[in-house]
């Protein structure tokens, strides 16, 4: 299955939310990566054909999708960034009513439901009203009912947000177990949602492609930007007003920071291996985080 996104771009009156992307997927987990305004809500919307795009075009297997209508959709599960769910139903209820939405046949829905009620771990609460459930029960309720007419393409947008680190862990282990024979394509701007499970990177940026490529590649390409420098409290200012700080561990004479750079940020600056926070920063500096741990 090959799904091809070409020179697509989406305008909204004046504002250019997507412009002139192009990008490819097969079977895999593709992260889409960018900070908030960046254009993923945008493009998952498209590709779940939601909304139509300004420009461009994306053909699954050489047909374009919006020609292909229901036969596509068919092959879609989509999960919002904010679902809606029926909070007097029960998980059982719930998905049984979106199995019928979908026109699915009941006994399959229903030998379907229970697989998925135990591949979500819900079964124990199926017949528990889904208002009453935390929002890691409600992402994994979400993910469920996409998952329901077995979709090739799956299209999930800012699934973990909210998560508490545990439910983020169990759901993208979840959707790396089910991503062997399928298209997985995962918005997001939390870094360690696709840090070990990504196919390829999608790093979006004001509506522009930066990069698709393999973690691993844009890592090596990070090599020789970040630094770890000692520095003691005089100086501690002084470098976060002029580099990217991506961390500050605290010590007894100062702190140890981690530095984005092109360029070595001081003489005593030492090369250390980049990870994929570095990366984000690297791209999206109005997004830092200085994360704080005293030693």
């Amino acid at each position: 299955m090959n799904l091809i996104i070409n020179n697509l771009s989406k305008r909204y009156g004046q504002y250019l939310a997507l412009n002139n992307i192009s990008c490819q997927f097969t079977n895999g987990v593709y992260g889409i990566l960018g900070a908030n305004g960046s254009g993923k809500t945008t493009l998952m919307r498209i590709l779940a054909t939601v909304v139509k795009p300004t420009e461009g075009s994306i053909r699954l297997n050489d047909v374009n999708i919006f020609e292909l209508g229901d036969d596509y959709r068919d092959l879609i599960g989509y999960l919002p960034q904010h679902i809606g769910l029926y909070k007097n139903f029960t998980a059982e209820k719930f998905l049984h009513y979106i199995a019928a939405l979908k026109g699915l046949d009941k006994q399959y829905a229903s030998l379907k439901i229970e697989e998925l009620l135990q591949l979500v771990n819900l079964t124990h609460v199926r017949k528990k009203k889904v208002g009453s459930f935390s929002g890691g029960m409600k992402q994994r309720i979400g993910i469920a009912q996409a998952l329901l007419n077995d979709p090739k393409i799956l299209i999930v947008d800012e699934p973990t947000a909210g998560l508490d680190p545990k439910e983020r862990i169990r759901f993208r282990n979840l959707l790396s177990s089910i991503s062997r024979d399928r298209i997985v394509l995962l918005s997001t701007h939390i870094v360690s949602d696709i840090e070990f499970i990504a196919k390829e990177i999608i790093i979006l940026k004001a509506g522009k492609l930066l990069h698709q490529r393999d973690p691993q590649e844009l890592l090596q390409e990070m090599e020789g930007k970040v630094w770890l420098v000692t520095a003691d409290d005089h100086d501690i200012p002084k470098y976060q007003s002029e580099f990217k700080v991506g961390n500050m561990i605290r010590t007894e004479d100062g702190a140890e920071l981690r530095i984005i750079s092109d360029e070595q940020p001081s003489n005593h600056a030492v090369a250390t291996k980049p990870n994929l926070e570095d990366l984000y920063l690297y791209f999206f500096e109005e997004d830092q985080h200085v994360a704080i741990a005293q030693v």
